[in-house]
């Protein structure tokens, strides 16, 4: 992988704030719903995606930036450190990245009933200071990277941990960013053999064209000139796939539209709140000379000021 700072076109001293942007930014460029059948904006896309997952994780993006780790997240052969995982430190603090990596989407799992998942989830996350009574061993914690769509919808997805193990699980539907989720039992082992628990904190990695507002979705969608004065049908994005969106005759930029149902999911999975599409007329890139020459002509004819009685 090449280096994330170069992928997403910022340099090393980015903030947050310009990382995110630039995401976004690239992420909708060559988004695989927007280039369908383009392999090479396919691959682009898995790029900035694991350029973003790396450098938008304040502890990835010190340990790359200290060479702990290389571009893939991977640690290098002379980061690894005694005591605890690897990329840990002496209490056992958790940064191996074969766990917090993940093809596809990073998740989490418990190896016993996924009802004991479901039971912790909601807990307050962070490393506990030592070991419990009982000789229970230390809780570790994690940072699990999830894509939006998957912790928004829920799904099954695969994780490896850092003992190696390959586990599956079905994620809850709404998973908000920052929540954290405890697994029971994956934690380190005791005195007497009984591990603690592992903290999963969830961040979410930003959809390049989907926002989340509560139980709704909100999204900006370009539609043409002729779309806009004609009207018409296009498909736009959803979290349950692309569905039609019918465009009104005479549409202007900042019109909202809705399609109902097709927000985020309630917990019990017997209702969803809608979408709202917000519509940004553009003009051809590069500009028309005979649309220009076209407007020109039936402007002298049609003189109108849209801002009439709307700007002072």
């Amino acid at each position: 992988m090449d280096d994330p700072y170069a992928v997403l076109g910022v340099p090393r001293t980015a903030s947050e704030d310009e990382i995110r942007r630039a995401y976004r930014k690239l992420a909708k460029k060559h988004h695989p719903d927007l280039n369908q059948g383009d392999a090479r904006a396919e691959e682009r896309f898995k790029a900035v995606s694991g350029a973003y997952d790396l450098l938008s994780d304040a502890e990835k993006r010190r340990r790359f930036d200290a060479g702990e780790i290389d571009a893939t997240g991977a640690e290098r052969a002379y980061a690894r450190r005694p005591g605890g995982w690897p990329g840990a430190g002496a209490g056992g603090r958790a940064g191996d990245t074969r766990y917090q990596r993940a093809d596809s989407y990073d998740a989490f799992t418990d190896a016993g009933d996924i009802d004991d998942i479901l039971r912790g989830m909601f807990g307050q996350g962070g490393a506990r200071a030592g070991g419990r009574g009982g000789g229970k061993g230390r809780d570790i914690s994690y940072t699990l990277r999830a894509e939006f769509r998957l912790a928004t919808e829920g799904g099954e997805t695969t994780v490896t941990l850092a003992d190696g193990r390959s586990l599956k699980v079905t994620l809850p539907v709404g998973l908000t960013d920052g929540q954290t989720i405890r697994l029971r039992g994956q934690g380190e082992k005791g005195s007497r053999g009984v591990p603690g628990d592992a903290l999963i904190e969830v961040r979410i990695i930003p959809d390049p064209v989907l926002e989340r507002d509560g139980s709704d979705i909100r999204m900006t969608l370009p539609v043409s000139l002729q779309e806009a004065v004609l009207g018409g049908r296009v498909e736009v994005p959803t979290l349950v796939g692309p569905v039609m969106l019918t465009i009104p005759k005479g549409s202007n930029s900042g019109a909202v539209l809705r399609l109902k149902g097709k927000g985020v999911r309630s917990p019990t999975g017997d209702s969803r709140g809608d979408q709202y599409v917000k519509l940004a007329v553009t003009l051809p890139d590069p500009a028309d000379p005979e649309l220009a020459r076209f407007v020109e002509e039936w402007g002298a004819r049609h003189p109108y000021d849209p801002r009439k009685g709307k700007v002072r």
